[in-house]
């Protein structure tokens, strides 16, 4: 206590400075108009600045909330868009926005691990078995491009066989001209921007830079973008083309999917079953 009254001794002066400024500073600001109308808005700048850096922390805090809303969001437009590409128009077709009528759905999910530089890369999901996931389903990015297949499910995550596995492969064509064949990965290099398609019939055509979709057989819906043709000169040593393809979906920044869920999965799979084995 001695020695705060030794500093207050020693710094009064500045002290009273202070305490008379202030006193005079909100006279002068109370009794002229002027002077209270430029005080109030200054005030008003400085609290308006300050509200404007705590709601752009507010609103980084919130990113991955609103991040999850526009997946959903992204979702839901792609089953609506998909229902309506599908219309047949040469019919007199009514359709109900009902999304429970749709062949395909799709349901946003946020990517929880992922790995692009092993042999077998698998995807973890922040969706299960309790959100409709099951095993087989058909996964996307939530942008552009092709992701996997569902593989193990629990109540509330999943796993996803990525394109970047050996044992994937997927059931594509060429946009401009329908050839089929089937997209694999890795068995030439390990470049998660990569892949291949093989097994295409050597009488089609196949230029740089076509575009290639999914075919629509198995559990991707037809006509989703997969990639463009980088590379046509693949020696392979059949009556079949291999081609190299540049993918849309990055796969080393994937942060959200879709999963696919389609209406007669079950049926399909069910009929297919009783299809006897001629081999």
């Amino acid at each position: 206590m001695r020695n705060l009254w030794i500093f207050i001794n020693r710094y009064n002066a500045f002290f009273l400075f202070i305490i008379f400024f202030s006193v005079g500073l909100i006279l002068t600001v109370k009794n002229n108009i002027y002077q209270q109308s430029a005080a109030v808005n200054s005030s008003n700048e400085v609290i308006g600045n300050a509200y404007e850096k705590l709601n752009v922390f507010k609103k980084y805090i919130n990113l991955g909330r609103v991040n999850d809303s526009l997946a959903a969001e992204n979702a839901r437009l792609h089953s609506a868009i998909f229902a309506l590409r599908n219309i047949d128009s040469a019919k007199n077709t009514v359709v109900e926005d009902t999304v429970t009528n749709y062949q395909y759905t799709y349901l946003a999910a946020r990517v929880l691990k992922n790995s692009i530089t092993l042999r077998n890369n698998i995807i973890t999901i922040n969706k299960g078995a309790l959100d409709g996931i099951e095993p087989g389903m058909a996964v996307i990015a939530s942008n552009k491009g092709v992701v996997g297949f569902v593989r193990d499910v629990s109540p509330h995550l999943a796993t996803v066989q990525s394109l970047l596995h050996k044992d994937t492969k997927i059931s594509v064509n060429i946009k401009k001209n329908q050839a089929l064949g089937s997209l694999v990965w890795g068995e030439r290099n390990v470049d998660f921007r990569k892949a291949y398609v093989k097994e295409i019939p050597n009488q089609y055509k196949i230029n740089l830079r076509d575009t290639v979709v999914t075919s629509g057989y198995g559990s991707f819906p037809p006509g989703i973008p997969v990639g463009r043709v980088s590379n046509t000169g693949i020696a392979t040593g059949d009556n079949f083309l291999t081609i190299e393809i540049a993918l849309f979906n990055d796969f080393s920044t994937l942060q959200y999917v879709n999963v696919i869920k389609h209406k007669y999965a079950h049926e399909e799979k069910a009929l297919e079953a009783k299809i006897p084995n001629e081999q």
